[in-house]
C-alpha cells in the first residue's frame, strides 16, 4: 500500500473513531449523567451505561494511536514547516481583506 493510499485510510478510520468518540461522550454527558441513583445501569437507546463508557474508553485510545500514526506519516511535512516558518526567526501571518 502506498503513502497516500495509507494517509487516507487512517484519517478516514480517525475520522470514525472521533465520531464514536463524540457521540459516547455527548450520549453520557446529557442522557445519563452522572450522580443519578441507577449509575452504571442508566441506559440510552437501550444501551447501559457500562457499553458506552467502555466504547468511549477505546474508541479514544484507538484515536490516540490513530493520530500518533498520522503524525509519524506526516512527520517530514510538519519538520517542514517548521522550519520554513521559522526560517526568518519571525513568524508572519498573511491577512486577507475580504
Amino acid at each position: 500500500m502506498n503513502k497516500s493510499k495509507l494517509n487516507y485510510v487512517i484519517n478516514f478510520l480517525a475520522f470514525i473513531f472521533f465520531f464514536i468518540n463524540a457521540v459516547s461522550g455527548l450520549a453520557m454527558l446529557i442522557f445519563m449523567p452522572s450522580g443519578v441513583r441507577q449509575g452504571r445501569l442508566q441506559e440510552f437507546l437501550g444501551i447501559q451505561k457500562a457499553f458506552w463508557l467502555e466504547t468511549h474508553n477505546w474508541s479514544g485510545i484507538i484515536l490516540i494511536i490513530l493520530i500518533i500514526i498520522h503524525f509519524i506519516l506526516h512527520w517530514e511535512w510538519i519538520v517542514y514547516m517548521t522550519k520554513n516558518i521559522f526560517k526568518s526567526g519571525k513568524c508572519e501571518v498573511k491577512e486577507t481583506n475580504n
